[in-house]
C-alpha cells in the first residue's frame, strides 16, 4: 500500500464500503490491513484491528469469549490455529457464529507469504435454503440435498477461479518478466519444436543474423532462417531431437558474420532450445591473435637458420669479390658475377622473410577512405606500363568516411595486389579496385585483371610463403604478406577467378573512427606525472581545457561533480586495482568521447579488453597523433 496518507484514507474508505469483511496477514502473522466490517461482523476491540496486532492474540480473544464454542484447552487450541496459519492454503470453509449467523470464510495465500481472507455473511442464503426444506414438503430430500450441494458448490467454485485468476496474474507477471530479461539479452534465444517449428522467440534474430524472419513464432526454420544458414543448423537440430547437446559456429553467409549457436534438447517436448550469438568481433580478434603467434613461432623456427644463412652468403660475396680482383679468364668473370647477383638476392629474399615473420604491430589511425584511394590511385597508375590501365571504383560509399585503418600495411598489401595483377597482364590489359561495405561488417578491396587468371594449382597454393609462378622474377612472399596483413586486421583474402581474369578480395573489418571532438573540457587519467604533464601540454595547445586524475576512483568522482567534459583520455594502467578499462565501464552509456592510452602489447588481454570498449592510442605518441585521434582535420 502507497504511504502517500491522502491514497490511504481513499483505499481504507473503499473496503470499508464492501459488504464482505477482509483481513490481510503478513507472514510474520500480524495484520496488515482490514475493514470496518471486518471489526463489526465479529464485535472485536480496537486493539485487535490496529496493524501490526498479533494473529494468535485476536484467534485467543474469540476463543475466550466462546467463537468456537466450548474449548477445553485454549494454548493448544491457539497453537494448532496459528500452526495452519504459518502453512497457510488456499480454502473455502462455511461456519455458524456464534450469534447465530452464517458466514463463508473465502481464504488465499500471497506471494510473500501471509494471506488475504474475506469473510461474507450467508446467513440470507441459508434461511432461504431452510425454508425452502419446510415449505417444499413436494419436493424430495433428493432434490433438496442435490440444491443444498449446488449452491455450495457454486460459492466453492467462485472462491477457486479467485484463486485461479490471481495465479494466472501471478504467471503473466513471471512471463513478462522473464521475456523482458530474453530482449535485454544480446542474443537470439528461442524455442523449435520437434517439427522445426519455432515455439517462442525473443526479438533478436534478425539483429543477429540479419536478413532472417523477424516474428520467426508459428513458422518453419528453413523459412525463418533461409537456405544457407538453415542447411547448417539444421543436421545439429535432429541431433538436439534425439537428446545431443551441442555448441558449434558458422560462417552466416547472407550477413558475413559469424555465428555461435548452443542448442540444448527440450525433454518434455522432444524440442530443442536455441541460442545464438554474434561472435564477428571475437573471431576477428581471435584470428588476428592466433596470426600473431603463428608469425612469433615462425620467426622463431626461422631466426636461427637466417642468421647462419646470412653468415655463409657474407662469405660467398667476400670470396667472389676477392676472385674478381685476381685476374681470372673472362670466363670466370661471368660466373662470378652470376655467383653475386644470386648471394644478394639472397640477402634481399632474408630480408623479406624477416619483414614476413618479424614482429610487425598494426596501427590504426583514422583514415578518410576517399583520400588514401584517390592516393593510392596515383601511386599505384606509376608502376604501371602504358598498354596496362587501372580504374577504381568504390560503391555506394559515403565521401566523407571516416575509418580506423593501417594506411601504411593497406597501401602495401594494395599496391601488392596490382602489380601481381600488372604481371598478370603481360603489358596489355585492365586491372579494376573495387571497394564496398558488405553487410555493414567489413570493408573490402577486390582487384580484378583481364589477365588468364589462376590456375588449379596456383589456386590452391597462392597464399604460400614462396610459391610463385614468375621462375626467377618472384620471390612468393608478395600475397603472403597481404595474406599476413589480413589475418592481424581480424579479416580475410580470397582469390578466384572471375569472368574476365584473376580476382583477390582483402576484406578488413569496418570500424568507423570516433566523431571530431571540439575543444571542451578533457578528463586527463594518467598515474605517471611526466607522462600526464605531457599529453596536458598536447591538449592545451589543441584548445582544450584539462583536469587530471591518476585514478578510476578519482576520475568517477569528478566526473560526476563535472557534467562538462567533453572527452575522457585514459592510461588502462592506473594507481590502485581498477583499470582504465574498468572507469571506461563505470562511466556507461551515456559515457562522453573516451579514448584509452597504452604500451601493452597488442596480444595483452587488456589490450584486447580496451579496443573492444574505445580507440586505443599507443605510447609513445606525440602531438600530431593525438591530433589524429582527436580532431581528424589532419586525417589522411
Amino acid at each position: 500500500m502507497t504511504n502517500n496518507p491522502d491514497n490511504q484514507a481513499m483505499t481504507m474508505a473503499g473496503l470499508n464500503l464492501i459488504q464482505q469483511a477482509l483481513s490481510i496477514y503478513d507472514s510474520d502473522l500480524r495484520l496488515v490491513v482490514s475493514n470496518e466490517r471486518f471489526r463489526s461482523m465479529f464485535a472485536l476491540p480496537d486493539w485487535t484491528v490496529t496493524p501490526g496486532a498479533e494473529f494468535a492474540a485476536t484467534i485467543r480473544y474469540l476463543a475466550e469469549r466462546g467463537e468456537y464454542g466450548a474449548i477445553d484447552d485454549i494454548d493448544a487450541f491457539v497453537k494448532e490455529r496459528v500452526d495452519l496459519a504459518r502453512a497457510f492454503e488456499a480454502h473455502y470453509i462455511e461456519r455458524q457464529m456464534s450469534n447465530g449467523r452464517w458466514i463463508s470464510v473465502e481464504g488465499s495465500p500471497l506471494p510473500n507469504g501471509g494471506w488475504v481472507a474475506v469473510y461474507t455473511d450467508i446467513t440470507g442464503s441459508k434461511r432461504q435454503e431452510e425454508l425452502l426444506r419446510t415449505r417444499s414438503e413436494s419436493l424430495s430430500d433428493q432434490l433438496l440435498n442435490r440444491a443444498e450441494e449446488l449452491a455450495k458448490t457454486n460459492r466453492e467454485l467462485e472462491a477457486t477461479v479467485t484463486a485461479l485468476e490471481e495465479a494466472k496474474r501471478q504467471l503473466t507477471a513471471m512471463e513478462a518478466r522473464t521475456r523482458l530479461t530474453t530482449e535485454m539479452m544480446p542474443a537470439h534465444i528461442a524455442h523449435v519444436s520437434s517439427n522445426k517449428v519455432y515455439t517462442y522467440s525473443n526479438r533478436r534474430v534478425s539483429s543477429v543474423m540479419p536478413g532472417s524472419l523477424a516474428d520467426p513464432v508459428g513458422h518453419h526454420a528453413s523459412e525463418v532462417l533461409g537456405a544457407q544458414p538453415y542447411s547448417v543448423i539444421s543436421p545439429h537440430l535432429e541431433r538436439g531431437f534425439a537428446g545431443a547437446s551441442s555448441v558449434f559456429e558458422f560462417n552466416h553467409e547472407p550477413s558475413s558474420r559469424r555465428i555461435r549457436v548452443a542448442l540444448t534438447p527440450d525433454s518434455s517436448t522432444g524440442g530443442v532450445y536455441i541460442l545464438s550469438m554474434d561472435i564477428t568481433e571475437e573471431t576477428q580478434t581471435r584470428s588476428a591473435l592466433q596470426q600473431n603467434r603463428r608469425r612469433q613461432l615462425a620467426a622463431q623456427m626461422v631466426s636461427g637458420l637466417a642468421h647462419d644463412f646470412s653468415n655463409l652468403l657474407t662469405i660467398v660475396l667476400g670470396s667472389q669479390s676477392r676472385l674478381q680482383r685476381l685476374g681470372l679468364p673472362p670466363k670466370a668473370d661471368a660466373l662470378i658475377n652470376a655467383t653475386l647477383t644470386a648471394a644478394r638476392r639472397g640477402g634481399d629474399l632474408l630480408n623479406r622473410i624477416a619483414d614476413m615473420t618479424g614482429l610487425r604491430d598494426l596501427h590504426p589511425l583514422p583514415t578518410r577512405l576517399q583520400t588514401f584511394l584517390t592516393e593510392f590511385e596515383t601511386l599505384a597508375s606509376t608502376t604501371l606500363p602504358e598498354g596496362v590501365t587501372l580504374s577504381l571504383e568504390s560503391r555506394f560509399l559515403p565521401s566523407n568516411l571516416i575509418l580506423m585503418l593501417d594506411s601504411g600495411s593497406l597501401q602495401d598489401s594494395l599496391l601488392n595486389l596490382v602489380l601481381n595483377a600488372r604481371d598478370a597482364c603481360n603489358g596489355d590489359g585492365e586491372i579494376s579496385l573495387l571497394v564496398d561495405v558488405v553487410q555493414d561488417t567489413w570493408i573490402e578491396f577486390t582487384v580484378i585483371d583481364t589477365g588468364p587468371g589462376f590456375s588449379e594449382h596456383a589456386l590452391s597454393h597462392v597464399f604460400d610463403p614462396f610459391f610463385t609462378t614468375k621462375g626467377d622474377n618472384g620471390s612468393g612472399l608478395g600475397l603472403a604478406m597481404v595474406y599476413d596483413v589480413a589475418k592481424l586486421s581480424g579479416g580475410r583474402v580470397q582469390a578466384r577467378n572471375g569472368t574476365t581474369g584473376a580476382e583477390v578480395s582483402l576484406r578488413l573489418p569496418l570500424r568507423l573512427a570516433p566523431s571530431p571532438v571540439a575543444p571542451g573540457l578533457v578528463l586527463l587519467v594518467e598515474d605517471n606525472a611526466l607522462i600526464r604533464t605531457d599529453v596536458r601540454e598536447m591538449l592545451i595547445s589543441q584548445g582544450h581545457t584539462v583536469i587530471e586524475a591518476t585514478s578510476t576512483e578519482e576520475a568517477l568522482l569528478l566526473a560526476q561533480d563535472l557534467p562538462d567534459i567533453a572527452l575522457v583520455l585514459s592510461d588502462i594502467s592506473l594507481e590502485g586495482e581498477a583499470t582504465g578499462i574498468d572507469l571506461i565501464e563505470r562511466l556507461g552509456q551515456t559515457r562522453p568521447t573516451s579514448f584509452l592510452m597504452t604500451s601493452l602489447p597488442e596480444t595483452d588481454p587488456l589490450f584486447q579488453r580496451a579496443v573492444q570498449l574505445a580507440p586505443v592510442i599507443r605510447k609513445p605518441f606525440n602531438s600530431e597523433t593525438l591530433q589524429i585521434y582527436l580532431g581528424l582535420d589532419t586525417v589522411s
